[in-house]
């Protein structure tokens, strides 16, 4: 199959502006991440999707309407953020001030999940995209899409690590005779 997955992350939230792990906790978006999704419109425009999916939570939903995209959109739980546990709301620094030497990466989250488990979860999608008969777009989010690309390359849901994944930007996954490959990554709207 020679589709294209286009990876979608949520514009700016106050968390995201801040550092903070934004997992669970259901944040707007603010004017500039309002604005960053808009800007997504005119390079979607014409492009024909077999799949339009989103997290369900209301970031990467509000992202999907605003590029225009909303009315064909199907929510997907699998596509939500890495649950951060008892990380959530607070930033790397912080946790390394209680955990020196941690790495989400490799350690995980107390009380959420490991990298392997939000692979399981990239690898259903990737499976659903596959299969489809066109390209599809994915909105989602920073930690989840870098595993998600990771894993469409063959590689660790750890090696997600390599991939920093801005907000408001859009990427592609695609091929080239035959192998994964990134096509474009964390592209801002022009």
């Amino acid at each position: 199959m020679v589709n294209e997955l286009l990876l979608a992350r949520h514009g700016e939230t106050e968390w995201s502006l801040n550092g903070r792990h934004t997992g669970r906790t259901d944040l707007p978006l603010t004017e500039n991440g309002r604005r960053l999704a808009l800007q997504l419109s005119p390079r979607l425009e014409g492009h024909r999707f077999a799949l339009v999916l989103t997290s369900p939570l209301r970031r990467a939903i509000e992202t999907c309407e605003l590029a225009g995209l909303g009315a064909q959109a199907q929510v997907r739980d699998d596509l939500r953020e890495w649950d951060y546990g008892d990380y959530e709301g607070i930033t790397t620094a912080e946790v390394q001030r209680r955990r020196p030497g941690w790495s989400m990466w490799r350690d995980g989250c107390p009380n959420g999940e490991l990298a392997a488990q939000v692979g399981a979860r990239a690898d259903l999608v990737i499976a659903e995209v596959r299969a489809a008969d066109a390209d599809s777009i994915a909105f989602g989010h920073g930690h989840m899409l870098r595993v998600l690309a990771a894993r469409w390359l063959g590689l660790a849901p750890e090696s997600g690590a390599l991939f920093a994944l801005g907000t408001g930007t859009l990427s592609t996954l695609g091929y080239e005779h035959g192998t994964a490959v990134i096509r474009s990554w964390s592209a801002l709207p022009r």
